[in-house]
């Protein structure tokens, strides 16, 4: 049976892909990105590609990504006992606390887990170190984002989280569409850390397998992201690259990327095959 150390340190720590004027691709080699300006006795994360972290400059198209998300859920967990499964560097528990009853950050990653109990601190927020397919406690609430595309067994945990949150409880479940996330025409990203990943009919199946009330939505561009969408099928990419502008422009852009950039829309009101992530919406 392994441990805790070796579920951590399972998947190998290489710098996550960066550095393209596509602020949405990952190519192959990058530097390695720290977090920067962090509280005294908080140590630093370093930018590996298996979670988004906050204060990395190059990172913040991912992270505000990640964050619009837990903001909307936020919104919607006022006054329950959330917990917060694969919690990683534990913004989004803090994100949810300011609403919540209770939040517990769950990970299994110890440089993670450390950082999360010293730099996200409030009277109602917790962070243990464990295993999201086995941690229970008293939960109206589960969060699993962009995390089940790297389990080997999906079902287990979902059906683990519809247990913990019992009849009246809910799970939000979120992961990328692999038809946006993966280059034109190939099967599936080139992310070492992802088991599988879905196109969103396969994910509707998956949480229909195991809660009777799935409701699902799409996460898209909007605002100055809509507009770089638009420049770049003008042929922006072959521009700032003859111009010489790439570093500079996207010195500029990717730090002033925000949630306003990015808006969850419903099954019904978009195509979700275009979607950028899907989000369920789970009942028993």
């Amino acid at each position: 049976m392994r441990t805790l150390d070796d579920r951590a340190r399972s998947r190998p720590q290489e710098p996550a892909p960066r550095g393209r004027g596509l602020i949405y691709s990952r190519p192959v080699s990058v530097p390695l990105y720290v977090q920067r300006d962090q509280p005294d006795g908080v140590p630093p994360l370093a930018l590996t590609g298996e979670r988004t972290l906050p204060d990395v400059p190059e990172e913040n198209y991912w992270f505000r990504r990640h964050l619009v998300v837990y903001q909307w859920i936020a919104a919607r967990v006022a006054g329950l006992r959330v917990i917060d499964m694969a919690c990683g560097e534990g913004y989004g528990s803090d994100v949810l606390a300011a609403r919540a009853a209770s939040v517990v950050g769950v990970d299994a990653n110890p440089e993670a887990h450390a950082h999360a109990r010293s730099r996200y601190r409030r009277a109602n927020l917790r962070y243990e170190r464990d295993l999201i397919e086995t941690f229970a406690a008293p939960a109206d609430a589960v969060v699993f984002l962009q995390t089940i595309e790297h389990l080997q067994d999906p079902g287990a945990a979902l059906e683990h989280y519809r247990e913990l949150v019992g009849p009246r409880g809910v799970v939000y479940l979120s992961t990328p569409n692999v038809l946006t996330l993966a280059p034109k025409g190939a099967p599936r990203s080139d992310n070492p850390w992802h088991v599988h990943e879905y196109r969103v009919a396969e994910f509707e199946q998956l949480c229909r397998a195991h809660f009777s009330s799935v409701a699902l939505f799409g996460l898209f561009h909007t605002r100055k992201l809509r507009a770089h969408e638009f420049a770049l099928r003008l042929g922006w990419d072959a521009l700032h690259a003859r111009l010489g502008l790439t570093e500079r422009f996207y010195r500029w852009f990717t730090p002033a990327i925000s949630t306003a950039d990015f808006a969850l829309r419903p099954r019904g009101q978009a195509d979700l095959e275009r979607a950028l992530d899907f989000l369920a919406v789970c009942r028993a």
